[in-house]
C-alpha cells in the first residue's frame, strides 16, 4: 500500500540519520555538486578567478532559490484563491 511505503520509507530515512555520527559530512558531496553547477552555469569556461567565480556562483544560487519560493508563493496563494499577498481575495 502507499501509505505503508511511505511510513517504511520515512522510518528508514529516520533510522540511517540516528546512525550518521557527522551528518554534515554525509550531505557534502551533494552540497559540493550543487555549487559546482551553480559555478559551471555562470563560468563555463573557466576564466573568471575563483573569488569572482564564488561570489557570482553564490548569487546565482540566492537567485534559483528565490525563484523557488516566488512559484512556490504563486501556487498557494491561487490554491487559496487569493491574488496578492494580504491573505484577501479580490
Amino acid at each position: 500500500m502507499t501509505a505503508d511505503r511511505s511510513l517504511i520509507a520515512r522510518l528508514a530515512a529516520h533510522e540511517s540519520w540516528a546512525r550518521t555520527a557527522d551528518p554534515s559530512a554525509r550531505t557534502e558531496p551533494a552540497r559540493r555538486a550543487t555549487l559546482d553547477r551553480f559555478e559551471r552555469q555562470i563560468d563555463p569556461d573557466g576564466v573568471l578567478s575563483p573569488e569572482e567565480r564564488a561570489r557570482r556562483a553564490g548569487h546565482a544560487r540566492k537567485a534559483y532559490f528565490t525563484r523557488l519560493a516566488l512559484r512556490s508563493a504563486q501556487a498557494r496563494r491561487k490554491a487559496s484563491g487569493t491574488t496578492h499577498g494580504s491573505g484577501e481575495e479580490d
